[in-house]
């Protein structure tokens, strides 16, 4: 468990596993500079995977009770953390409290506020690469590997009425984790009847590579296990075959990203478009920044952060 220290000037946290490998700590001062937010600081916060409850408790009252610390972005932990302080939160947005996970904490009018920004981040991130009307006009799937907080919230992005009949035909959530998996279907029962939404126990790759083969072509698959980054591996194996003429995205942008380059050595023949997580660490982090500083961030200036952490 890290020392916390009571900030000397406001403070973002990133509260994570391996928070100083991230670009994010080069890229802050430069974004902070251009945004205008003054002398801010950013500190990582890093905990092992399911990590004890106490554990999430201690930093999460840390940032609420220190009057410099002025929220985090919380990665990996997002259910973990909501589940053991969720009576610490004075305000819990409504994207957090369906998906009873955390990305985001923040300071508001004397009020300690949880929300998920991942419904939004994970849903400009996609819009980036898959087409208008990729569903609508191919019938394919979505695979999501992993049943943690970025695999329910591209869910309820792909569940929203706004999509009419553009939604993919099914969503399938796998996990190696029955309890987590579990807890995953119970979180997204009843919340959108209008998508074919299944859940698949993959204890080992193999199964994950079953899963692959049973895609119909033009589909999505999801690395959203962290395998690659937070962990080595991948959740399939070499042997993985993709179906022809789909979109394969690795949420990560840093680490050995296994998964990645196993579907690029696919993409000619298949015809893959593979994406790694750039843009979902671009607008993952824009949103808790605008959220925490109370800012706006879009647009021109949106496109200038990015330009900004490219250079970085």
């Amino acid at each position: 468990m890290p020392d916390l220290l009571p900030a000397e000037k406001p403070t973002l946290y990133f509260v994570g596993v391996t928070t100083a490998k991230s670009s994010i700590m080069k890229v802050f001062p430069k974004w902070a500079e251009a945004l205008g937010l003054g002398d801010v600081d950013i500190k990582g916060v890093d905990l092992p995977l399911h990590a004890p409850a106490e554990d999430y408790r201690r930093v999460t009252e840390f940032i609420r009770d220190d009057p410099l610390s002025m929220g985090a972005l919380v990665t990996t932990h997002k259910l973990d953390l909501f589940d053991a302080c969720e009576d610490l939160f004075g305000f819990v947005d409504p994207f957090a409290g369906r998906l009873r996970e955390v990305s985001c904490l923040s300071k508001r009018d004397g009020v300690f506020r949880a929300h998920a920004k991942d419904p939004i981040s994970s849903g400009l991130a996609l819009e980036h690469f898959v087409p208008e009307g990729f569903w609508e006009s191919h019938g394919g799937e979505v695979l999501l590997f992993g049943a943690g907080g970025s695999s329910l919230a591209m869910t309820l992005y792909f569940g929203q009425e706004k999509w009419g009949a553009n939604v993919p035909k099914a969503i399938t959530i796998a996990n190696r984790s029955v309890p987590r998996l579990e807890s995953a279907k119970k979180t997204l029962a009843g919340l959108m009847p209008r998508l074919d939404i299944r859940f698949a126990h993959s204890a080992a790759p193999e199964d994950n590579d079953r899963l692959v083969a049973g895609l119909p072509q033009r589909s999505l698959i999801v690395n959203a296990t962290g395998l690659g980054k937070d962990a080595p591996g991948s959740p399939v194996t070499d042997a993985v075959d993709f179906p022809a003429h789909s979109l394969v995205w690795e949420i990560n942008y840093r680490g050995d990203l296994v998964f990645m380059e196993q579907a690029k050595r696919q993409a000619a023949a298949k015809n893959l478009l593979v994406v790694d997580g750039w843009n979902y660490f671009i607008h993952g982090w824009t949103q808790v920044i605008a959220e925490v500083f109370h800012t706006g961030i879009e647009g021109a200036l949106l496109e200038e952060l990015s330009l900004i952490a490219k250079t970085v």
